[in-house]
């Protein structure tokens, strides 16, 4: 016992700054959503309003939640807890990795497997490490909304339902470490479960049954197998039940126990998938060091590429159904006609812009892993190799930059074409194939400023690469897609450059933000490229 405290009290020196971060950062989402919910939204008629325009709208459903009525509480819980959920997943998966796999990729898991502590009981601190970091997480959102004066039991479920998915994908993460040979693969694959889920939560609920009422909906079956989805079983504030909570923890549970059996059989430093061997002697497309960035980028990179398929597919398989929506049924359904008539867009156009936006961020994150990538070989020596021959350190970077782009018109373009084939292969023509490709087309310029941002942070501060790049990340999004959500005032939400990614509305469509983007990632990218001719390449 005394041993496992050790090894617990280890993990949380190393994670002190880190866990903090996740747990406030969380615990504010959720006090930001509820205290811009009662100063935006305070009385129950434009809560009413609200929930009728969104559940006329596929779009907000598959970003926002699951409708369960207009008390203050509920409509708090349909804003904001999926984006918890999603948060807390991957703070969990990120968790789980950083002290399994990434720990046996450096050798230090072998160091500690040499004591008294053995195989088994690290990855039993990682256990107690995780679990008290959702329990600090539950507790947070409890906090947040509490302290606007929400239902407290409501409060305690919405905390409850956010720490359970929390603990599935810390059982996730776990488990995908036992398979994969390298730390980045196994983050990588665990981040992409995350999302999944909340995909297909997000599925669920745009295709769910309204209610009578027009301010409630019952779930579409793809919510049942999204552990985000069984959170939203608990109706917390509208029905505080717990029993949903019975799933996540069940899968929980059953991902560490895979996880462990598989550890006990398993050697330290190999893996379930194990590494090919390499080539005795290199292919002849190796000679430039743009296609060794690739080679080395190449999996993460398709991995990227074909999400925004999915993402593509997922918004072009959606249409016909929300097409179906766009009828005089009702009331509410009608002014949302002329609202979209209005700039010249359709629902489904509206639903595709949504959806294309997540693939804008898929590809802002594979940008600034090709940049996290110049690091990693910096910090590891392989970069100081690589310029031992006639490469230069501006070559070099160049090249980096180059392929990162590149990897954002394959990410945005797969995307494209998921959704061309789809919309063309259900015989929707209710988005014109000229509107979709200027939907792809907007969401490149944002991606570019997360490409050539972090690359000029590599230059000047390089030891703040991996950090800053995933923190500037986290900020845009959070600014841009959900800082209305949250309240947040104009100005603050314009510093993400999510904001200014333009919406076609055919002839009436303003680019000057993408121009503008663009222009401010060209010069960011130049002062980089021309910065890095007086650095020195080292390990530190």
């Amino acid at each position: 016992m005394g041993v496992l405290l050790v090894l617990w009290g280890q993990r949380l020196r190393r994670d002190r700054w880190q866990l903090v971060s996740w747990v406030v950062a969380i615990g504010a989402f959720a006090l930001f959503a509820a205290a811009a919910v009662t100063q935006t939204y305070g009385n129950a008629a434009a809560r009413t309003e609200i929930l009728q325009v969104a559940i006329a709208t596929p779009a907000i459903l598959m970003l926002r939640g699951l409708p369960r009525g207009a008390d203050q509480g509920a409509f708090t819980f349909f804003l904001i807890y999926a984006f918890l959920a999603l948060l807390a997943g991957l703070m969990s998966t990120f968790l789980a990795v950083r002290h399994t796999r990434a720990d046996e990729e450096t050798g230090g898991a072998e160091l500690v497997a040499a004591t008294p502590a053995g195989r088994l009981l690290p990855n039993a601190a990682t256990l107690l490490h995780g679990v008290a970091a959702n329990i600090l997480v539950a507790l947070a959102v409890f906090a947040g909304f509490a302290a606007q004066g929400l239902d407290p039991q409501g409060s305690l479920t919405a905390g409850a339902a956010t720490g359970a998915v929390g603990l599935v994908f810390l059982g996730v993460g776990l488990l995908v470490a036992q398979f994969m040979g390298t730390s980045r693969g196994a983050n990588g694959v665990s981040a992409a479960l995350v999302v999944l889920a909340y995909l297909l939560r997000g599925i669920g609920d745009a295709t769910g049954t309204p209610g009578a009422d027009g301010t409630t909906m019952t779930e579409g079956p793809a919510s049942w197998f999204s552990p985000i989805g069984w959170g939203q079983q608990t109706y917390a504030y509208s029905g505080n039940r717990a029993w949903p909570l019975l799933l996540p923890l069940g899968l929980a549970v059953v991902c560490l126990t895979a996880a462990w059996l598989i550890l006990r059989h398993r050697d330290t430093g190999d893996s379930v998938w194990g590494a090919r061997p390499g080539r005795a002697a290199a292919r002849p497309g190796l000679r430039s060091p743009v296609a060794l960035a690739l080679r080395l980028q190449s999996g993460s990179i398709i991995g990227w590429a074909l999400s925004g398929m999915a993402l593509g597919l997922l918004a072009g398989s959606l249409g016909k159904a929300v097409a179906a929506l766009d009828t005089p049924g009702t009331g509410i359904t009608a002014v949302m006609r002329a609202m979209l008539q209005a700039q010249g867009i359709s629902l489904t156009q509206l639903m595709v812009s949504v959806i294309f936006s997540m693939a804008g961020v898929l590809a802002a994150a594979c940008a600034l892993q090709a940049v996290i990538r110049l690091r990693q070989e910096e910090a590891a020596g392989t970069a100081e190799l690589l310029l031992a021959v006639p490469v230069g350190r501006v070559r070099w970077l160049a090249g980096y930059l180059l392929l990162g782009a590149a990897a954002v018109v394959l990410v945005i373009g797969l995307a494209g074409v998921g959704a061309w084939a789809a919309l063309a292969g259900s015989g929707d023509a209710s988005m014109p194939a000229d509107a979709l490709w200027e939907t792809a087309l907007a969401q490149v310029p944002a991606a570019l400023i997360y490409l050539a941002v972090p690359a000029l942070v590599f230059v000047l501060w390089p030891t703040a690469t991996i950090a800053a790049s995933w923190a500037l990340l986290a900020l845009g999004v959070v600014l841009g897609i959900f800082g209305g959500m949250l309240g947040l005032d104009q100005n603050l939400r314009n510093l993400s450059p999510f904001t200014h990614t333009p919406v076609p509305q055919g002839d009436a469509t303003d680019w000057s933000g993408a121009w503008g983007m663009l222009a401010v990632a060209a010069v960011t990218a130049a002062l980089a490229v021309a910065a890095m001719r007086r650095r020195e390449v080292g390990s530190a």
